[in-house]
């Protein structure tokens, strides 16, 4: 699979802008604030239905303009699709496939399978349990449509119990009865999350350490563990468990809402003992674990996005990335940088179809 064309109108500082891609490898040359990572998020765009970096679409909208568009051309297996996803200020977006209007958005997810790598992902180690408990649930949600029925109404039962967890602390009165039916919903939601989340995390350690030692040439130790609530004991002994505290508390303080994956580098917290390098190796490690786990079980080779990933790595590591990189185990790249030496090193690597482009102020010239 890859993106032929991309069209973009009005999308943050790009104001118009028509690029044919390399089904293989290209890269992105320009200053920081050029609009290098706007133009890998009008990518991620295309295949989310929403921008990597902004919660709100009308945030993606040039302040001159008040709509944009995004319209990507796609060769997927033996089949041509477009993707077209639309924005106006105060009303809803819109994402057509091949013409056609979706009714709901969650049914794109998946289509275009794609794996981003930006200095953004930082916040997977040095942010809370959300960050991390995001990263698994959009990378098993993307292919499993029963896990995220599941997810959401899970959240949506959550959102009802702790509503009445704070009526009951206002009003001094107990309503276990609708405790109970709220009990019964997160339990059965709750256990097959964990499941997933816990089939997920043993199938993606092995490979992201596999990545790992290759990018530090086996300098270091790593491992991934998924740290739930519902490991230890029965869910609905925990929930009876926490009751009081939850009354108390006035939210549901147990739960698959409070796992977390934690990171670490030999026998400590990444976070705590990483310098800034291997917390940039550890972060790419994981992202082309990811990448891995989606070609495996898409059965295609995702879109491979990499944001100004060689930044705070040094020369040995930078040239393990581009050797993996270069491989026939990965598809279409797109590289930003402001190091010209960088991109020339993997060019030396890459024997096959590249482009290079210039970015300058939002607008995107090919040099080679």
């Amino acid at each position: 699979m890859h993106l032929k064309k991309l069209s973009i109108s009005n999308f943050k500082n790009i104001i118009g802008s028509d690029v044919d891609f390399s089904h293989r490898l290209n890269c992105f040359i320009g200053e920081n604030g050029a609009g290098k990572t706007n133009l890998l998020d009008a990518l991620y765009y295309l295949s989310f239905t929403k921008s990597f970096f902004n919660l709100s679409d009308h945030m993606n909208i040039n302040h001159d303009t008040n709509w944009f568009m995004v319209k990507g051309d796609y060769s997927r297996s033996d089949e041509i699709l477009q993707v077209v996803c639309s924005c106006q200020l105060n009303q809803k977006k819109l994402v057509k496939l091949n013409g056609k209007v979706y009714r709901r958005l969650a049914d794109h997810i998946g289509l275009l399978p794609l794996v981003m790598v930006s200095p953004g992902d930082s916040a997977l180690i040095m942010g809370g349990s959300d960050e991390r408990r995001k990263f698994m649930d959009g990378v098993i949600s993307q292919f499993d449509a029963a896990y995220l029925d599941d997810l959401l109404r899970y959240n949506r039962v959550l959102l009802q119990r702790n509503n009445l967890l704070k009526q009951m602390g206002h009003s001094f009165q107990s309503d276990p009865e609708m405790i109970a039916i709220y009990d019964i919903q997160l339990i059965e939601t709750g256990e097959r999350i964990f499941s997933r989340r816990k089939k997920f995390v043993n199938e993606l350690n092995p490979v992201f350490q596999e990545f790992y030692s290759a990018i530090s040439q086996g300098a270091e130790k790593t491992s991934l563990f998924y740290q739930s609530d519902l490991e230890g004991k029965p869910f609905p002994e925990t929930l009876r468990e926490a009751l009081p505290r939850d009354r108390s508390a006035q939210y549901t303080t147990t739960g698959i809402h409070k796992d977390d994956l934690q990171l670490s580098l030999g026998n400590f917290p990444i976070r705590k003992i990483g310098s800034q390098g291997q917390q940039k190796t550890y972060l790419v490690a994981l992202k082309l674990a990811q990448f891995e786990y989606i070609r495996q079980v898409a059965g295609l080779k995702p879109i491979l996005l990499l944001d100004d990933i060689f930044d705070k790595l040094d020369k040995k590591r930078v040239e393990q990335i581009v050797k993996m990189v270069a491989g026939e185990q990965f598809g279409q790249i797109f590289i930003t940088d402001t190091n010209r030496e960088h991109l020339d090193t993997i060019l030396l690597s890459v024997p096959s179809d590249y482009r290079i482009f210039n970015v300058t102020d939002g607008q995107i010239s090919v040099t080679q």
